[in-house]
């Protein structure tokens, strides 16, 4: 009797291990690290996670949120040492270093099966390497010609759509005493975004990529047209001067004060523009024109992004998060918070004109670079956007300039 009892005993406690396993396998823990520790971000990021835990209730996550600048020294050791389950990083060059090392989940199922090649079509190729996706996007805000409208209209000027319309406006502005654009080169990576319009309209989006990627040399003839084009309009006094002496907010006064027309610009310079004294009857935007016809207008929108790193304990909830993440209403909801702009081609935008403008060009767009700095590895970003100051300045160095690049190229990606 008592060996029964004690059989019975056994096998009730064996039953209830196995329930309390069984139930471990649908109740898991999802760990995220993310560098979103300035407040719009930390709130967007917490209002998503705690969306999903309503949604799926057998999953807790354990939001991990880091400083930024911390987050980026310390990302390589944690993907290798104990990586979480999934990590917030950036699209483009800046992704290839961990995709290359191993440390990134190819995720390829996760856009099949939700459809993210078509609701996310415009940051696609952003996150492709190899024939294969390695993270989903969360966020992206546009870059363009930010612009004083009623300077414009004083001046009888219409919004320009090629190139030989945009030097008429800068001609037509100088007549009229007034700078046809703002800028501030001091920290060099302003001139970068000049110089990311100038190619991707002179030699298309695939170039531009490739040149970055260091396929191509920067002494070949087609960056030698881009730069031509860049000097025409330096050759027009378009810029405004002693740039080097200016950060970007530096930049700003000569627009607010109506002494420049126009800023190649991320919407970022909106807020410090309004609130410097214009209004959004004055300031308007559009996007950089055409300069060689039939190429499509591909555009720089630095895209944030969440990665399920190869180490991760949790990969089936890690994909579960990253469809619901940018699922329409949650990219909607979430980018309403950070101000910036959902790349699901279904979620809604803010009721503001610039992200407005913004989002309708993003997602009718084939390529989005992600900016210089981000696209080409950092020696060789350092070194491209120094010789774009030093060509701004200089123009006539153009040569030596390319020379020295193309010498970081050969260096820089072996």
């Amino acid at each position: 009797m008592k060996n029964k009892k004690m059989l019975f005993k056994k096998k009730l406690v064996t039953a209830l291990l196995a329930t309390v396993f069984s139930s471990s396998l649908f109740a898991g823990e999802l760990v995220i690290y993310t560098d979103t520790s300035d407040p719009a971000p930390r709130k967007a990021f917490e209002d998503v996670v705690k969306g999903f835990e309503a949604a799926n209730p057998d999953v807790t996550v354990k939001l991990n949120i880091m400083e930024r600048e911390g987050y980026k020294t310390s990302i390589r050791n944690f993907l290798t040492a104990d990586a979480p389950d999934i990590a917030t990083w950036y699209a483009g060059n800046r992704m290839l270093p961990y995709v290359n090392a191993g440390l990134f989940e190819p995720i390829d199922d996760v856009w099949e099966k939700h459809g993210m090649n078509e609701s996310l079509a415009s940051s696609a190729s952003s996150l492709t390497s190899d024939g294969k996706k390695w993270g989903v996007p969360f966020t992206y805000y546009q870059w363009g010609v930010y612009y004083r409208t009623d300077i414009f209209e004083a001046n009888d000027i219409s919004v320009p759509t090629n190139w030989a319309e945009f030097k008429a406006v800068g001609v037509k502005l100088k007549a009229a005493g007034i700078t046809p654009i703002t800028i501030g080169t001091k920290y060099l990576w302003t001139a970068a975004g000049v110089f990311d319009y100038l190619n991707m309209r002179t030699n298309g989006f695939e170039f531009h990529m490739a040149l970055t990627r260091g396929e191509i040399a920067w002494t070949d003839e087609r960056v030698v047209n881009t730069m031509n084009h860049w000097k025409e309009l330096l050759d027009l006094d378009f810029f405004l001067d002693n740039h080097a002496a200016y950060s970007w907010q530096e930049a700003l006064p000569p627009m607010v004060q109506g002494k420049a027309a126009m800023y190649i610009m991320g919407n970022f310079a909106v807020a410090p523009l309004l609130e410097a004294g214009l209004t959004e009857d004055q300031l308007g935007f559009f996007q950089f024109p055409e300069i060689t016809p039939g190429i499509a207008l591909a555009e720089d929108a630095p895209t944030d992004t969440l990665h399920i790193p190869a180490n991760a304990k949790n990969k089936v909830d890690a994909k579960k998060f990253l469809a619901y993440v940018t699922s329409v209403d949650v990219q909607t909801q979430m980018n309403k918070t950070l101000g910036q702009l959902p790349i699901n081609a279904g979620s809604q935008v803010a009721d503001n004109k610039y992200l407005q403008a913004g989002f309708k060009m993003l997602s009718e767009t084939k390529g989005v670079a992600q900016f210089f700095d981000r696209d080409a590895p950092a020696e060789m970003a350092k070194a491209g956007m120094e010789g774009f100051q030093e060509f701004m300045v200089k123009p006539e160095r153009l040569e030596k300039i390319l020379k020295r690049l193309e010498k970081v190229r050969k260096r820089a990606y072996k």
